[in-house]
């Protein structure tokens, strides 16, 4: 398994990844110890209340989304940062089609071992 991503990654040259429930990736750059994801998100779509032991930082590029992080819930849109701290339960709803930028720390081999992602539901 490749342990890093190339020096530049070129967005617009890459697919989208389909995930399941209108969510969709790509990798934006990784080594060990960091990752950076791009994630688009259809209306209604669900990241389903899940924890990891990554620490995990996200921009709100466009949309609006509902996280609920620890039992607290916050309406984030475009400009917005999230914070998740290691192991805290977390979950998102979009609320209007959009795009985060997820980065985590160290990198999520699950991401790249190519198994399924669990926590993106149907869409309602």
């Amino acid at each position: 398994m490749k342990r890093f991503s190339e020096k530049y990654v070129i967005a617009k040259d890459m697919e989208w990844e389909e995930l399941g429930g209108g969510v969709s990736r790509k990798f934006l750059g990784y080594d060990n110890q960091i990752m950076m994801v791009k994630v688009k998100f259809e209306k209604g779509a669900l990241g389903a209340p899940h924890q990891h032991f990554h620490t995990q930082a996200t921009y709100c590029v466009s949309g609006k989304f509902e996280f609920e992080i620890d039992g607290v819930k916050q309406i984030v849109e475009a400009g917005d940062g999230v914070y998740i701290e290691p192991n805290l339960l977390h979950s998102a709803v979009c609320l209007e089609e959009g795009m985060l930028i997820d980065t985590f720390s160290p990198v999520r081999e699950d991401f790249l071992s190519g198994g399924e992602v669990s926590y993106f539901g149907d869409k309602s």
